[in-house]
């Protein structure tokens, strides 16, 4: 069950700017990677938490159907007991340096959104994961949970921002690129997306570092590839 616990232990040891970090979009083939910075207000009451995003029990996103995501999406962004920043980071970029460097990427870019908001920097940091290379995240007081997205609440909340902010701008990919469907799997390895990639080829926002993509856009342009 997700409390603020954690948060709360934090705000009694004076760190006022605790922050909950996730990201969305790391099994995609299409599509960019996207972060979520969430800091709750100190004293914040978790029954007033729950009051106001109408949940009696707080869930990561991927615990929650796609409309109950979206309703809590619209209350969090408008929210007084939160703050919040997203990190966007492109497929290119994503070729580039790899998905966990992306993704870490990201979160940098969520976390900077927020403190620019707040105009502080952020005391301690929660991140989702148990392994971390970026430097500028690392130079911070953080803690790396392995599930946190299910234990911590402003984790869960920055899962929930992240995840719906990356499925909106698939949407939009997706009447950009009709005859991929963006807006049903979400660039996700599914088996109607595998179907479509090898009858097509790859379009602009496929990342053409992960295999299924590599493969076939080798395939495309006549060189078969042994991976």
């Amino acid at each position: 069950m997700l409390t603020l616990r954690k948060e709360k232990k934090l705000w009694k040891k004076g760190f006022k700017f605790v922050v909950g970090l996730d990201e969305a979009g790391r099994g995609p083939l299409a599509g960019p990677v996207i972060a979520a910075a969430v800091m709750i207000k100190p004293k914040t009451r978790i029954q007033k938490l729950k009051k106001e995003i109408k949940i009696k029990n707080l869930k990561d996103s991927k615990k929650l159907s796609a409309k109950k995501r979206e309703e809590i999406y619209k209350i969090l962004r408008k929210s007084k007991l939160i703050e919040w920043g997203i990190g966007i980071v492109s497929e290119k970029t994503i070729d580039k340096i790899n998905i966990k460097n992306a993704a870490e990427l990201a979160m940098e870019r969520a976390l900077k959104n927020l403190e620019r908001k707040i105009k502080k920097k952020a005391d301690f940091i929660i991140i989702d994961g148990n392994h971390l290379n970026s430097k500028y995240l690392k130079s911070k007081n953080y803690k790396l949970i392995v599930k946190a997205d299910e234990r911590i609440c402003s984790c869960a909340l920055a899962s929930i921002l992240a995840k719906v902010k990356r499925d909106k701008i698939m949407e939009k990919y997706a009447k950009k690129f009709p005859k991929y469907k963006f807006e049903i799997h979400k660039g996700y390895p599914t088996k109607e997306h595998l179907k479509v990639l090898k009858k097509y080829g790859p379009c602009k926002i496929h990342r053409r570092s992960f295999l299924p993509v590599k493969f076939c856009y080798n395939y495309k342009k006549g060189r078969k590839t042994r991976n």
